[in-house]
């Protein structure tokens, strides 16, 4: 019996049977995966304003030290597509609160590192918690929802990659200017245990399915395309190592992604199953989505760039500034699932991407003249247009996935995000260094302004993807029009719902 034939079993407390109680777990299994995912996402960034604190305790460089961002990078490019497997193998709520522990092990080393190679490693381990809880929750989360609730329940995980980037620089910087870098990482340690626990009192139980053995060629060559891709995109953008270096990866990577290509064909049970994008929803919101998290990926990047250097504010301004934008992404939350209930997926998408896109192009407009509350005003209204366009993109990857093959469908979605918010980091850097190399002169801010602009531009592109699905896709989740689910999808409810 292969994992495609065997559905995950959930089980809950005594305590929890009545329909009351079981809609107030299904209200706070998100809330859960939401505190946990926003540790691992505001992480990632957090230690960007610090690196030269960081820096100066472990005798090395910044620049040296930013082979630590990329370890952590390449860690969740290798063991995101593995995160599936584990989860039917030794049952998805086990492996979300391994990966936590993982997450604190990996932490608690990067505080007590004392030189780069050190940091690198506990970078690296922290990435292989991170993998894991990222598309190990979304899956616990997809299970344990029915497809009607969704878009709901959905919503909440998308402000932990909305916030987390917008959150991390501010955080970091004030951690590192009133305490010590050291409690960027020790932080994690009561976080993650609090998580723990709540994941172990409220999320469902899942028994083990049985899975086919584990298709270790292609982990092997999955692993090494998108990790020599991030590797390689990350060296070019933020050249810690020589750009050529970069270059060499990224091909290296591709390659690779062309032999898992063959391989897949061939295999029995290959590690991504890549028939999935033979369903028209799936590929739109895959690809689309990817495509439009090319301008999300440069935001973070370009945003306090620009105000720094453009505008001459100092990191911690610049900062507060851009948090405004996590609040648009949190407010969107409580409106969302009317809004594609009322509107329905296809045309949500359509012109929520448009208008996100603007959102980003209107960022190429600031000047130092222009007042703080125009600027506040636009970036609240990009992030609730953003949060709410990723609230759809990503219920509606599982609206015609069945419950058997969702432990799939999970490493594919994350590994193309992982990809194209490299891709979007490395795309911005690119702009900038060609705009200079070309004027022969440092940065200002009309390099800005004309990478705003491209990355806008790339992003509009994902409307393409949306225009093409059927005005009822997806109506299963959001609720839209008259609800008819096709026999042939199953939906994962909890007993009580």
């Amino acid at each position: 019996m292969s994992s495609r034939d065997t559905r995950p079993s959930y089980r809950f407390a005594p305590s929890r049977k009545d329909s009351e109680t079981g809609t107030l777990v299904n209200r706070t299994i998100p809330l859960i995966l939401a505190v946990a995912l926003f540790m691992e996402n505001m992480d990632s960034t957090v230690i960007a304003t610090s690196l030269p604190a960081i820096a100066i305790d472990i005798h090395t460089s910044p620049i040296a030290l930013k082979l630590a961002l990329t370890a952590y990078l390449v860690s969740l490019a290798i063991f995101i597509p593995i995160s599936g497997w584990m989860a039917d193998r030794f049952g998805a709520k086990t492996v979300f609160r391994a990966a936590i522990a993982v997450f604190i092990v990996g932490s608690i080393a990067c505080a007590l590192s004392g030189s780069l190679p050190a940091f690198v490693v506990s970078r690296f381990l922290q990435g292989i918690g991170g993998a894991m809880m990222t598309p190990v929750g979304r899956l616990v989360l997809v299970r344990a929802t029915p497809k009607s609730e969704l878009v709901a329940a959905m919503s909440w995980l998308t402000v932990p990659a909305l916030v987390g980037p917008l959150v991390g620089p501010p955080v970091g910087g004030f951690i590192t200017t009133y305490f010590t870098w050291h409690w960027i990482f020790l932080i994690n340690v009561p976080i993650g245990l609090i998580g723990i626990w709540l994941a172990t009192r409220f999320l469902p139980e899942t028994e083990p399915a049985e899975t086919p053995p584990l298709d270790f060629i292609g982990f092997v060559l999955s692993g090494l395309a998108a990790s020599g891709v991030v590797f390689g995109l990350s060296v070019v953008s933020l050249p810690a190592l020589p750009p050529i270096a970069g270059f060499i990866t990224v091909a290296v990577g591709l390659v690779s992604g062309v032999l898992y290509l063959l391989h897949a064909r061939r295999a029995k049970n290959p590690l991504l199953a890549l028939e999935l994008f033979r369903n028209q929803v799936f590929r739109s919101s895959v690809l689309g989505g990817s495509l439009f998290r090319i301008g999300i990926g440069a935001v973070p990047f370009l945003l306090p760039l620009m105000f720094q250097i453009g505008f001459g504010l100092t990191p911690f301004q610049s900062g507060m500034i851009t948090f405004v934008s996590a609040i648009g992404a949190i407010g969107v939350k409580f409106v969302t699932a009317l809004i594609f209930r009322g509107a329905g997926f296809r045309r949500v998408l359509v012109v929520g991407s448009l208008v996100a896109a603007a959102s980003i192009a209107v960022n190429g407009l600031f000047t130092p003249d222009t007042p703080y509350l125009l600027m506040l005003a636009m970036l609240l209204v990009g992030g609730f247009i953003r949060s709410m366009f990723f609230t759809g993109v990503n219920a509606l990857a599982y609206a015609e996935v069945s419950a058997a093959d969702t432990s799939k469908a999970t490493p594919i979605a994350a590994v193309f995000q992982q990809l194209s918010i490299a891709l979007g980091v490395a795309v911005a850097g690119g702009i900038l260094e060609v705009s200079t190399s070309i004027h022969d002169r440092s940065l200002t801010l009309a390099d800005f302004h004309t990478a705003f602009f491209i990355v806008a531009a790339i992003s509009a592109a994902a409307s393409l993807s949306f225009i093409r699905l059927a005005p009822d896709a997806g109506n299963a989740v959001s609720g839209h029009g008259r609800l008819t689910t096709p026999k042939k999808l199953e939906t994962v409810s909890p007993p009580g719902n």
